[in-house]
């Protein structure tokens, strides 16, 4: 069996994206190094940043399409670092709601303070149209994965 014309082009975009993750990853470790983040640290900020409310590990770990073990992790020693506490879940009786601390919420300010000017200066390089091409794609391969 072989790849349709298509289906080639598909893996060569998710083997670029498989790139693309790793240096996005070591990119974000660096930009908040001085805030004593990491990316993934980041990323659970974010999640909770999001609006939505308090979250569980669970929650978060399909938000930032990572494994719940993971997210548990992470949550754990933020939890001791002060940058997350944790709420009663009246759904669950052990599955507690994660929620951002005022450390949290600074941590999170500040390392979108440096991602502001480091992703304008890339898409800066970029068209807005192949950006939003590029965008509603990758919504399309998430949705079709994500099930």
């Amino acid at each position: 069996m072989k790849h349709t014309a298509k289906g080639s082009l598909l893996t060569d975009i998710i083997l670029e994206t498989f790139k693309l993750n790793g240096l996005l990853v070591s990119e974000g470790d660096q930009l908040v190094k001085k805030l004593g983040l990491t990316s993934a640290r980041w990323k659970v900020l974010g999640a909770l940043s999001s609006g939505l409310g308090p979250m569980t590990v669970p929650d978060i770990a399909r938000a930032m399409g990572q494994s719940r073990q993971a997210v548990q992790r992470l949550s754990n020693e933020m939890v001791k670092d002060g940058l997350l506490m944790t709420q009663i879940n009246p759904g669950h009786q052990r599955a507690k709601f994660l929620i951002l601390t005022d450390h949290g919420k600074r941590a999170y300010e500040n390392a979108m303070q440096k991602q502001i000017p480091w992703v304008n200066a890339i898409a800066s390089e970029l068209k807005e149209a192949d950006l939003e091409v590029t965008s509603s794609i990758l919504k399309k391969l998430i949705a079709h994965l994500d099930t």
